[in-house]
């Protein structure tokens, strides 16, 4: 497993680990108005992260560009930036750390699109 791809599949199960963690929260205080931070967090962090860290061990040439670092690193800025975002923006506390983690969220998939488009057809382990 190269660097990329470990970095990937060890935040993966952190930001689930979270997430339920949260989703337990809400259900113990019945307050579920919070829910969609929760999906974003196991979704993009979670899911998406678990997606990226396979393909980057499955195609280390793709892992092992500049361009691919960036695009790990913008998705964890997306996660750290739209988790609590979302939360402030339920609490009407205010939507700019939601807006900049959407679009950092969207940008690291453009990214992750770039990235697998460029790499080479056919078996690269």
């Amino acid at each position: 497993m190269n660097a990329l791809s470990r970095i990937c599949w060890i935040s993966s199960p952190i930001y689930l680990l979270v997430g339920m963690a949260f989703g337990i929260w809400m259900s113990a205080t019945q307050d579920h108005s919070l829910a969609p931070a929760h999906a974003h967090l196991n979704l993009i962090g979670g899911v998406l992260m678990a997606l990226f860290g396979t393909f980057y061990m499955l195609v280390p040439g793709a892992a092992a560009t500049m361009l691919a670092r960036i695009q790990v690193g913008t998705a964890h800025l997306a996660v750290w930036f739209m988790f609590p975002g979302i939360i402030m923006a339920i609490q009407q506390r205010g939507e700019a750390l939601a807006k900049a983690g959407s679009v950092l969220g969207i940008l690291a998939v453009l990214l992750f699109v770039v990235i697998v488009a460029r790499a080479p057809a056919g078996r690269s382990a």
